[in-house]
C-alpha cells in the first residue's frame, strides 16, 4: 500500500515576515536568486555579491534566517552542489542580494490518498 499526495497551489512571498512565518510552520521553501561569478567561489559566511558576471539563476532550499552584527540579516539556504562546497553544502546570503527576496515559493500539501 502506497501514498499519493496532492499539492495545492504555490504561494509566493516577497515579504520577509511572511516568508519566516512559513519556514517556522511548515518548515523549509523553494528560492530563487540571480547567481554571479563571485558565488562559484564561496567557501564559508554571510555571502553578498560583489563582483563578476551574471551567470544565470539558480533554486535552493531556504531553511532558516539570523542577523550578523557586520553583515546584517540572512537567509539560510541549502544548495545541491555538495557538502565540500559552501559551509557544508549549505550558505548564507545577505537579505535582498541577488533578488533572493523576491523569489520564494511554498506550497501546502492539500490531501493524501492511498492505495
Amino acid at each position: 500500500m502506497g501514498k499519493l499526495y496532492y499539492a495545492g497551489e504555490p504561494a509566493y512571498s516577497t515579504d520577509n515576515t511572511q516568508t519566516m512565518q512559513e519556514i517556522q510552520t511548515n518548515g523549509p521553501i523553494e528560492a530563487a536568486f540571480m547567481v554571479y561569478e563571485d558565488f562559484l567561489h564561496y567557501g564559508g559566511g554571510i555571502y553578498k555579491h560583489g563582483s563578476g558576471d551574471f551567470l544565470g539563476g539558480h533554486a535552493v532550499k531556504c531553511i532558516g534566517w539570523g542577523t550578523d552584527p557586520d553583515a546584517g540579516d540572512y537567509w539560510i539556504m541549502a544548495n545541491s552542489w555538495g557538502e565540500s562546497w559552501g559551509e557544508n553544502g549549505f550558505f548564507r546570503i545577505v537579505k535582498g542580494d541577488c533578488e533572493v527576496d523576491d523569489q520564494m515559493t511554498f506550497d501546502h500539501v492539500e490531501k493524501t490518498a492511498s492505495f
